[in-house]
């Protein structure tokens, strides 16, 4: 729901997309995606409508649904490395430091369809600092809509689905936070689409205070 005025949601817990969320990398991204829609025969357009918030080997599979996975995975490997080697224009999404900073001594993870090599090349390439809990491709057998990397990344860090929040910006991702039984707030215009609990433009927009009993007020707006 669009915010009308400051929204106030508490937690133990933050679980934290990656790009769109904290990293800008829709540059990265459109190339890399762009190039394969030629190589295939589609529509760009139409397949960057699919890809954010999924791993790539399931936007495949929506996308080419007659081809075998192992095809889909086996590319997948060779699209991952493309991006990590394309990091030109991936910038932090406004706020984003001061937003990790404040989260010091809260629990927090990075949850990511991104693998550990990208994922660490791209908060590098944003000058972000990456969370000491990371759940990445690697850590997970289903891709976002798909709940199991949030799940996961709560019982890490050792905190009840319902306690946490997530930030998010992708149809994708925020099905997967709400498929988990988390609220969600979403970053950016692509995120209001979806239907989060609250909307933010940026992280310039989320104020968090620490209280005393451990958990976390956010001040969205």
């Amino acid at each position: 729901m669009p915010m009308t005025a400051t929204t106030v949601l508490t937690a133990r817990a933050l679980l934290l997309d990656m790009d769109g969320t904290l990293v800008n990398s829709d540059a990265a991204v459109e190339r890399v995606w762009r190039r394969w829609a030629d190589r295939h025969g589609l529509d760009g357009d139409e397949v960057l409508k699919v890809v954010h918030g999924r791993q790539g080997y399931a936007s495949m599979a929506l996308l080419l649904p007659g081809r075998p996975m192992e095809q889909n995975l086996a590319e997948n490997a060779r699209m991952l490395a493309e991006e990590t080697a394309d990091t030109e224009g991936v910038v932090e999404v406004p706020g984003a430091t001061g937003f990790l900073a404040a989260l010091n001594g809260v629990p927090h993870a990075l949850v990511t369809s991104a693998d550990v090599p990208l994922s660490t090349a791209r908060m590098k390439a944003a000058g972000l600092a990456l969370p000491s809990v990371r759940i990445t491709a690697e850590s997970v057998g289903a891709s976002k809509p798909d709940p199991e990397g949030f799940l996961k990344g709560a019982a890490e860090l050792g905190v009840a689905p319902e306690d946490c929040v997530v930030f998010e910006d992708s149809g994708a991702g925020v099905a997967a936070g709400r498929a988990a039984g988390m609220r969600v707030v979403g970053v950016g215009p692509r995120a209001g689409l979806h239907r989060p609990d609250a909307v933010v433009r940026d992280l310039r927009q989320v104020r968090v205070e620490k209280t005393a009993d451990g958990t976390v007020r956010l001040h969205l707006g």
